[in-house]
């Protein structure tokens, strides 16, 4: 047999006594960490039996009591289910429960109180609401317990007589606690609604009710995970097309200008017809004073017997048949040969 082959099996037996070693090592590790799972003290809490929604009534058949490690019970939990239905009256959820989740006191009413929206207001925050439409509501995927950033949008006349659009970020990172009149963060069907109801402190309440009447809102909806602000800054009409404020200005002047070019040239129109319209009533007139003289007849000369004169017999010359009218267009006359009006 070759040194290599020999070498070969020595290093596998090797291993494998090696591996052996190591699991019988890993095996009485775990026996001997589940021994001592088994002697540390045990607490029961509340949990959920079904799943819960916001508004459900709280009672015995929808909770239920199970171990957990006393070392490891959650703030505001509950330790059996007669201290959760305990006091006057019933509790309801004020969010959604998943089965077999920690029942705590932030997630219920007190006894005796609604599942309304002030019950859901975290300390010292107010409720406000926001009217919007298909587009500025985020095409109805803004759900309630989601984040949002509160865009404002204006317009102002500025100093060389130019309108400035430009949008400021309000408001960032605001909870959305209700869509129209639900508050059930469970809800996860997209829906077009007319109002939002976003958490906010008291000053930032000021701060929406007096931007609904200096702008237009809409909301950015962020990221699950992302609570933090960032930092941000204005957007103009020249960021959309790189130019400059005076940029800007140069155009709508020039635009302003083209408009009262317009407007002068639609004047200038309006007095030439004008001018048309009268000297086509003059010659109307003119017509119809020549057509009263061509009705007129001569009164008879009677001459005296003894004495002889010459008679002079006035006759009206036949009207002719056609005219010719003069029409001033601008500064340019054109003559029109039309019929005459009897």
């Amino acid at each position: 047999m070759r040194a290599n082959t020999i070498i070969m099996i020595i290093l596998a037996g090797i291993f494998g006594v090696l591996a052996v070693v190591l699991a019988n090592i890993w095996l009485a590790n775990q026996r001997s960490a589940m021994a001592q799972a088994g002697n540390i003290p045990h607490d029961t809490i509340v949990v959920a039996a079904v799943p819960l929604k916001f508004g459900d009534t709280l009672s015995e058949d929808k909770l239920r009591e199970i171990a957990w490690p006393a070392g490891a019970v959650p703030t505001g939990a509950f330790k059996t289910t007669k201290e959760a239905l305990a006091g006057n009256g019933t509790r309801q959820a004020l969010q959604a429960i998943g089965a077999n989740e920690p029942v705590l006191t932030t997630k219920i009413t007190g006894p005796g109180q609604r599942a309304t929206l002030s019950a859901v207001l975290s300390e010292g925050m107010k409720a406000v609401s926001i009217r919007v439409n298909d587009v500025l509501g985020v095409a109805g995927f803004v759900f309630p317990g989601d984040r949002v950033d509160i865009l404002l949008t204006r317009t102002v006349h500025g100093d060389q007589g130019a309108d400035r659009s430009f949008v400021d970020v309000l408001l960032q990172s605001v909870k959305v606690l209700a869509i129209d009149q639900v508050a059930d963060e469970s809800k996860d069907n997209p829906q077009v609604v007319k109002a939002v109801t976003v958490e906010v402190s008291t000053k930032d309440a000021q701060k929406l009710t007096l931007a609904a009447g200096a702008g237009q809102l809409s909301l950015a909806l962020r990221q699950a995970a992302a609570s933090q602000g960032e930092a941000t800054e204005r957007v103009t009409v020249s960021d959309l097309t790189g130019d400059t404020p005076e940029d800007v200005a140069k155009r709508q002047a020039e635009l302003d200008r083209q408009k009262a070019a317009e407007e002068a040239a639609a004047a200038e129109r309006k007095r030439a017809d004008d001018k048309i319209d009268g000297l086509a009533q003059a010659v109307q007139r003119v017509g119809s004073q020549i057509d009263e003289l061509s009705k007129v007849k001569a009164a008879p000369v009677v001459a005296s017997a003894p004495e002889v004169k010459e008679v002079v017999k006035i006759v009206q010359p036949e009207p002719p048949a056609r005219a010719t009218i003069g029409v001033f267009r601008g500064v340019k006359l054109e003559t029109y040969d039309v019929p005459r009006q009897r």
